[in-house]
């Protein structure tokens, strides 16, 4: 399913905005990835019409901001009728018989044999596993035990998650072992961010951060 873009969206859309602090949100926000998965919108796209939306360039919006911008009550009002109307809080029933096509959505997903990683977890291990030499990929480092704080898991979950990227890893002979469920995910990630620029990893992963916040 190809979701198309409603007007009504723009509601949702400026509710994640008037929120504190107010403005434009960061990509990856958490507020902007709920919206996305919600839609059904990759973030990038929600990104751009975010700055639409503040840069008031058409009669609609500026219409939307003259209701609405002073009076957040009446916003989350028509917000919340407007998911009964749609049927999103009940998004099974809604997308019943409907071939939805997930893309970016399934990085935000916990993997089928680890409920507590996702792949966008994946990407954020693999750049501080670039950062690092395979003699501190153990739960006492303390680049190790702050990404895990910030995850919400432990760090030697993390540990886990390094051992199989020293499987993917081309440069390294000594491999260790690693967890099986964990090394498909793991490797998929490896193929896409792992040969690329670096420069590149780092960048996603800082904004991704925005994520865990």
């Amino acid at each position: 399913m190809k979701t198309k873009w409603n007007d009504e969206y723009w509601l949702m859309l400026m509710e994640v905005f008037l929120k504190k602090p107010i403005g434009l949100k960061p990509m990856y926000s958490h507020d902007m990835i709920n919206l996305a998965l919600e839609l059904h919108f990759p973030p990038q796209y929600l990104y751009k019409k975010m700055f639409r939306l503040r840069q008031l360039d058409t009669p609609l919006i500026e219409r939307l901001w003259g209701k609405y911008s002073r009076n957040p009550k009446l916003l989350a009002k028509e917000v919340n009728l407007l998911r009964q109307m749609n049927g999103f809080n009940n998004a099974e029933a809604f997308y019943e018989g409907v071939d939805v096509t997930e893309t970016f959505e399934a990085d935000f997903k916990p993997l089928p044999e680890h409920n507590d990683i996702t792949p966008v977890m994946l990407i954020m291990a693999l750049d501080l596993y670039f950062r690092l030499t395979p003699n501190t990929m153990v739960p006492e480092t303390p680049e190790i035990v702050a990404l895990a704080k910030r995850m919400g898991i432990t760090p030697h979950r993390i540990t886990e998650i390094m051992d199989a990227y020293m499987f993917c890893d081309p440069y390294l002979t000594n491999k260790g072992h690693a967890d099986n469920a964990l090394l498909a995910p793991c490797k998929e990630i490896w193929n896409k961010y792992g040969n690329g620029d670096p420069s590149q990893l780092a960048s996603l992963a800082a904004q991704l951060n925005e994520y865990f916040n």
